[in-house]
């Protein structure tokens, strides 16, 4: 009987068993099915190439097999790891409640874009996030700091707005949180304080404010603090020295203030400390020592810290990198610094210390770098230096070294930045250079350095740049030199170099800069020098060569600079030299040129100083030099020029200073305020010159002529003014008689005619005679601007209202309808958008006589007319300037990403930026104007020339991107003061970019406008960074106005304000920012 009853109750139980089994079975199944429908629903949303890279996905596998998905023993999808697939489209499909078990997902480095769906909520197991590198937009959604299973979340670089919440408390498993590379505002929370397992902590690159909260130290587990990049302010809080686990501290390029905690100095546990680039002062205590066991990267520049080097610095032997640059430490170098046996980096540039360099540098065999510029240093360099074979970069500049160089500071062949310019050293260059094939840059200028220089030197495949100029050398210029093939600027002014100028110095077809000034050079100028297409500058002046002027240096199409003054050349001055169309400087002055002033000059060259002086020139001073728009500097004396001085140079406003004494001149000095405030000095020594300028005589008048005059004056005035009079009755009575008839036919118009009426004013509707009434019938006296599809009258209306009325031209050819088509584009476009940064429409007449639209009037004209009206452009200063780009920026981000229908200007430019009475900037004329629609183009070419990107000379396909580089262009002209069309060919030719990218930001700017202060050269920085991503050559890698009317907005400089006058071009190129501040 029992033995029944156990059999049945093991049936039962087995029953139960395999019941169970095959629920569950059942049950994973349906998950499975569940989890799979959802992944395939939301593949099928993506775009048609993602679709393809998740082949993989499909009915026919179980998911557990598709690439990137994980699963557990139940086949429930436990990972899903689709990071670097190239995927686009948005999270906003994928339905995460169908995945219970979900414990890790990581998209890092996809397409995704829109924002972070709030029902990623659902995920309530996973423990691992990693949305990284995508293109989301908004905030993150709150519903993510519910997750409190979350171990690692990742929102790197995804573009990410808003603020951080409190309740990120609430993840308190976390251990590495990175929210960098967004643009987070705000404060950092309180409630990071809650997160006490974190160990890797990331704000990097954001616009984060305030202080870093007192909390952080509760973070006891923290071994990464990586705040960099942000707007920090306050002091360092000291809680920090709780973090007894702590490894790394990244908070440079902030505006931190205040000593750096005392508590800092004890954390023996940190490996690197960066907290270069605030405004961090104090000094580094003596206990410094208490770093040792670990630190191997200390990097404080670029802060306010003073004091001396405390000698402890010495023990932390384990440093591999240290810098203290740009700061105001004084006193001497610690000869401890020898003890540091790792070391790779050593800068201490900028700063104000004393002494000599201590013989025990030599220790440090591993060095790369050792940068000791701008100090007060005194004494000889160091023979240790010689043992230091691995040295990339040695630069000593702007010290009171004496002595001779190294000899051996090239042995190893790593040499490539090698500075000791303004200095005291005497001697020979160092024995090693003459084989270093490493080096790039030689900077020797300022010393008393001497030796051959055809024999100490080499041939140097890399080296860019050398100036020996201010020394001793001699010997003669080697034709070696046309075989460093690199070479850009080649400089050895006021040495003792003699013989002639080597033809093959041409075949270095990078040079950008010859100076060769104040030497003994004989000769004469060789014709070859015109085929280096590269130069910019040529500077030979002071020397001894003889011969013409070669014509061929005509061909020069990008020199600015020509200085061949102090020398022995003859001859006339060439007409294809004057006519070169770039040159800002031309010195001719104490040769022996003869014959006239070429009047080839171009009105419209940007010639800012002509020196002819000392010469035998003779004939009239030409016309043309009073119409050169840019001139400041002219110096024609001592010569044998004849005749008046035009009156042409009388409408000069930039002429600054004049000097035409010992001449042959005669007749009255024009109205030009140069010559009314010369000294007696630059006027004496001339036949007959007269005018109100003290020891010149006054200039006679004649009495009769003057009442000739006048009496002529009288009569013209008398015809003139009966002329007036019988128009204004003409007029009258015409506008009288067609008042009447236009009265009569109204009713017939009204049903016959198909013209189109619209206008509205501020205050209602405004009737078409009122505008008739106002401009008296669009005379030309009310004419303000001629476009190529109208013309612009003011207008001023019984209301007092003041507006702009563009009255579009009359078609030549019937067949053309260009001007009809521009019309109806622009009321389409700008009844579409209201933007403070757009031109205000307030209405259109369409009519049989003409058609015209009326806008805001904005009385400070367009920014070409205020770029180049001199008084203007000196008053448009760089805060105003700033304020103009951003405008333009925020204009076109509207209308590329804030419309239902992307509209594209097709014609930016600086005569379509207008200016309002606070120069603010409003972009008008969308007469070029396209809505960008699906599968639109253009038909023609609209943009204004030199402001079309390169694509549009193969495609006419409709895209914002061209928009992005003509802004790209007009950023560079307002920054420039003038059409930037040089710089930009310069850029892309592959013998100049490496030259135009070296140029100084600063020397670049225009210098009109008072020198910007500190609180706005970061962002003049900044445009220029964003201007040269917009001209790239490829559409795709220009951002897009939203981006970069975004990071206008936030302002964040990529260098310090202190660095401005140090920043080059190439340094703000986004593939060029490794590029050394040198």
């Amino acid at each position: 009987m029992f033995q029944k009853i156990r059999v049945m109750m093991a049936c039962r139980v087995t029953i139960c068993i395999v019941l169970s089994v095959l629920i569950n079975m059942a049950s994973a199944a349906i998950d499975e099915n569940r989890e799979a429908n959802a992944l395939l629903k939301w593949k099928a949303t993506l775009d048609s190439q993602s679709q393809v890279k998740l082949s993989s996905w499909n009915n026919g596998t179980s998911p557990c097999r598709w690439r990137g998905i994980q699963c557990d023993k139940t086949k429930s999808i436990t990972s899903m790891d689709i990071q670097n697939f190239g995927l686009k489209g948005t999270l906003h499909t994928l339905t995460f409640s169908s995945f219970p078990n979900l414990l890790s997902i990581d998209i890092y480095n996809n397409l995704f874009h829109g924002t972070i769906p709030p029902q990623i909520a659902n995920l309530s197991r996973v423990n691992h996030l990693n949305l990284s590198k995508n293109f989301f937009e908004g905030s993150i959604p709150k519903e993510i700091f519910t997750l409190t299973s979350l171990r690692r979340l990742d929102l790197f670089e995804c573009h990410l707005s808003g603020q951080i919440p409190e309740s990120i408390g609430n993840l308190s498993n976390l251990t590495y949180l990175d929210f960098g590379n967004n643009n987070l505002s705000g404060h950092i929370p309180t409630g990071i304080g809650k997160l006490t397992n974190l160990e890797y902590f990331s704000f990097i690159n954001n616009s984060l404010s305030g202080s870093i909260p007192m909390e952080i130290g509760m973070m006891t587990n923290l071994q990464t603090i990586e705040f960099s990049y942000n707007t920090l302010s306050g002091v360092i809080p000291s809680t920090i020295g709780n973090l007894s686990n702590l490894q790394q501290i990244y908070l440079p390029n902030n505006t931190l203030s205040g000593p750096i905690p005392p508590s800092i100095w004890n954390m023996s546990t940190l490996t690197l400390i960066w907290l270069f680039g605030n405004e961090l002062s104090g000094s580094i205590p003596s206990y410094i020592d208490n770093l040792a066991p670990n630190l191997n990267s200390l990097s404080l520049d670029d802060n306010h810290l003073s004091g001396s080097i405390p000698p402890t610095l010495g023990n932390l032997t384990k440093l591999t990198e240290l810098y203290l640059r740009l700061n105001n430490f004084s006193g001497p170098i610690p000869s401890s610094i020898g003890n540091l046996f790792n070391l790779n980096y050593l800068t201490f540039q900028y700063n104000k210390l004393s002494g000599s360099i201590p013989d025990t540098i030599g220790n440090l065999k591993s060095l790369f770098s050792l940068e000791l510029s701008n100090n007060m240093l005194t004494g000889s360099i160091p023979q240790g230096i010689n043992n230091m074979t691995l040295l990339q970069d040695f630069l000593v500049a702007q010290n009171n070294f004496t002595g001779h160089l190294p000899p051996q500071i090239c042995s190893g062949g790593s040499l490539m930045f090698f500075g000791a310019e303004h200095n005291h050293f005497t001697g020979p260059v160092p024995r090693s250079l003459k084989n270093c094939s490493s080096i790039v840059r030689i900077k020797l200028e300022g010393n008393q350095l001497e030796g051959d220089i055809a024999k100490d030197l080499g041939i140097y495949p890399n080296l860019k740049h050398i100036d020996l100029s201010d020394n001793k050398f001699y010997g003669q210029i080697s034709s070696n030199w046309g075989k460093c093939h690199s070479l850009e600027n080649f400089i050895i002014s006021n040495n003792n170099v003699s013989g002639g100028i080597p033809p093959q110095i041409v075949k270095a077809t990078k040079l950008g800069r010859i100076h060769l000034s104040s030497n003994r050079l004989t000769g004469k100028i060789p014709k070859e020098l015109g085929r280096m297409k590269s130069l910019l500058e040529l500077k030979i002046s002071d020397n001894l060569l003889s011969g013409n002027i070669p014509t061929e240096l005509g061909s020069l199409q990008n020199l600015q600079i020509l200085h061949l003054a102090g020398n022995e050349l003859s001859g006339n001055i060439p007409t294809e030299v004057v006519e070169l169309p770039n040159l800002l400087e031309l010195n001719l002055s104490n040769n022996k040129l003869e014959g006239s002033i070429p009047s080839h000059f171009g009105s419209f060259q940007p010639l800012s100083s002509l020196d002819l002086s000392r010469n035998f020139l003779n004939g009239t001073i030409p016309n043309v030099l009073g119409q050169l728009t840019h001139l400041q500097l002219l110096n024609l004396s001592h010569n044998n020029l004849s005749g008046n001085i035009p009156s042409t140079f009388g409408g000069m406003s930039t002429l600054t200073s004049v000097n035409v004494s010992y001449n042959q001149l005669e007749g009255p000095l024009p109205e030009s305020k140069a010559f009314h405030t010369a000294t007696i000095e630059s006027l004496k020594g001339n036949k007959g010159l007269c005018g109100n300028v003290t020891g010149l005589v006054q200039c006679k008048t004649n009495s009769y002529s003057q009442k000739s005059h006048k009496a002529t004056l009288l009569v013209l005035f008398l015809i003139f003014g009966i002329l007036v009079l019988v128009l204004c009755v003409v007029g009258v009575s015409m506008y009288i008689i067609c008042r009447s008839v236009r009265k009569k036919g109204d009713s017939a118009k009204e049903i016959q005619s198909e013209e189109h009426f619209s206008i509205w004013s501020h205050d209602g509707k405004m009737a078409f005679e009122t505008i008739i009434e106002a401009t008296k019938n669009f005379d030309d006296k009310y004419l303000i601007g001629i476009g190529g599809q109208g013309s612009v009258y003011r207008a001023e209306l019984p209301s007092g209202m003041v507006v702009a009325v563009k009255k579009i031209h009359a078609e030549s050819d019937p067949e053309d309808k260009s001007n009809l088509k521009s019309f109806k584009s622009e009321i389409e476009a700008l009844t579409e958008i209201k933007h403070r940064n757009i031109i205000k429409l307030y209405g259109f007449c369409q009519h049989s006589r003409f058609s015209f639209l009326v806008y805001e009037f904005l009385e400070g004209g367009s920014v070409d007319q205020v770029l180049s009206n001199e008084a203007q452009a000196s008053a448009f200063d760089w805060k105003k300037r700033v304020n103009v780009v951003r405008g333009v920026a925020n204009a076109l981000s509207y209308i590329h990403h804030g419309c239902v229908t992307p509209i594209v200007h097709r014609d930016i430019s600086s005569k379509n930026i207008l200016l309002d009475s606070e120069d603010e900037a409003h972009v008008s004329d969308f007469g070029t104007a396209k809505f960008l629609k699906p599968g639109s183009n253009w038909t023609t070419l609209a943009v204004t020339y030199g402001y079309g990107a390169p694509e549009l000379a193969q495609s006419l396909e409709v895209t914002t991107k061209s928009d992005v580089y003509s802004f790209g262009v007009l950023c560079f002209e307002i920054l420039m003061g003038k059409h930037p069309a040089d710089l930009i060919n310069s850029l892309l030719s592959p013998s100049t970019a490496s030259i135009t990218y070296n140029l100084l930001l600063v020397d670049v700017i225009d210098q009109r406008p008072p020198h910007p202060e500190k609180s706005v050269v970061g962002e003049i920085m900044l445009i220029t960074k964003w201007a040269l991503e917009c001209l790239s050559q490829s559409p795709q890698f220009r951002p897009t106005m939203h981006q970069v009317s975004k990071e206008l907005m936030m302002g964040k400089s990529p260098f310090s304000h202190d660095h401005f006058p140090m920043i080059r071009l190439g340094q703000l190129n986004e593939e060029l920012l490794e590029t050394p501040l040198m």
